[in-house]
């Protein structure tokens, strides 16, 4: 199977921060997903790039053939999309959703190449999520979905895990109910990056149990991070200690291909090597180094109700073909 129609939802995860191009724009995980499934769509099949012998996609596209019995064409699908947007999406959306869905009603056919929109707006609470984008993502009927998200919510004091899961189960079985294959996550363990190891923990564990309990329960495609050794390595991520490092993107590109059944550019399984050992004195420092430049401007936003994107919006709104 061949995808041609990928959104992407999320926070900065999905967003791409912190792998930057030349020219200063963000990229990340997604986009290189993207560019690799927009190359395998492009080829002819007899000489289409081979796939990985994982069967994570094949197992949640027989789930598809359950739902639907018959590929619905373009037209079927979009009113499919249009109904379960109805049903996910109760409340009203923001200005800035509600302009994205005005953008994307003009699109009204897809020829038969590859498109792909990213809606992931970095700081994103899981609600702002649901309300903003998964309604705009429904209406753009894609066949493969990404959703990250959860993750803002898990370091907040006020997280909720239950109303949030249930919502999660939902968002989940509308897209899949739609044909559309759906790609989650068990995450990294960041937990000993940061402070307040002994609440971030077992948030993350609750987070990556229900995410698998979740892919199998609808057949979604579940991405494991969480058992991956080397996101221990500090040179996977970037300065902040939260956020990706170009490396970092690129195994994860690696991991989601792989489960996809498509082949990964082999060069972003390598590791970067590791970073010098400090001594303790030095480690202490570079500590305090960091919490006064990242730390302490992420309590500020907490206290004042701010987030890093209250004033961005999504870096890709429309599904256009990709590569530009």
């Amino acid at each position: 199977m061949r995808w041609r129609r990928f959104v992407a939802i999320g926070d900065s995860f999905t967003e791409g921060l912190n792998d930057f191009l030349p020219d200063g724009r963000l990229r990340g995980w997604a986009d290189l997903v993207a560019a690799r499934l927009a190359a395998e769509c492009a080829a002819p099949p007899s000489t289409a790039v081979p796939r990985s012998r994982d069967g994570g996609a094949a197992s949640s596209r027989a789930a598809i053939r359950s739902i639907a019995a018959e590929p619905r064409s373009g037209e079927g699908r979009a009113a499919s999309s249009r109904a379960a947007t109805r049903s996910i999406a109760a409340e009203p959306r923001s200005g800035e959703g509600r302009a994205a869905s005005s953008r994307v009603a003009n699109v009204t056919a897809l020829d038969g190449g590859f498109r792909y929109a990213n809606l992931a707006v970095r700081g994103r609470l899981f609600q702002r999520i649901v309300d903003e984008q998964v309604p705009v993502a429904l209406e753009m009927a894609p066949d493969l979905v990404s959703f990250a998200g959860g993750g803002n919510d898990a370091l907040r004091p006020s997280f909720n895990p239950e109303p949030m899961l249930a919502r999660f189960d939902e968002l989940v079985r509308t897209f899949r109910a739609t044909g559309a294959d759906v790609i989650l996550f068990r995450w990294v363990d960041v937990s000993n990056r940061l402070p307040g190891r002994r609440v971030i923990l077992p948030r993350t564990r609750l987070l990556n149990d229900a995410a698998a309990e979740m892919g199998e329960r609808h057949g979604a495609i579940v991405v494991d991070l969480w058992e991956d050794d080397e996101f221990q390595n500090p040179l996977l991520w970037s300065d902040d200690r939260l956020h990706l490092s170009t490396a970092g993107h690129q195994r994860v590109a690696a991991h989601v291909l792989t489960k996809l059944g498509v082949e990964p550019d082999p060069r972003w399984w390598a590791s970067p090597g590791q970073p010098p050992r400090l001594s303790w004195p030095a480690a202490r420092v570079e500590d305090l180094r960091w919490a006064r430049v990242h730390l302490v401007p992420w309590v500020k936003r907490r206290l004042t109700g701010r987030s890093s994107g209250d004033l961005l919006g999504a870096k890709r709104p429309i599904l256009a073909p990709f590569p530009d």
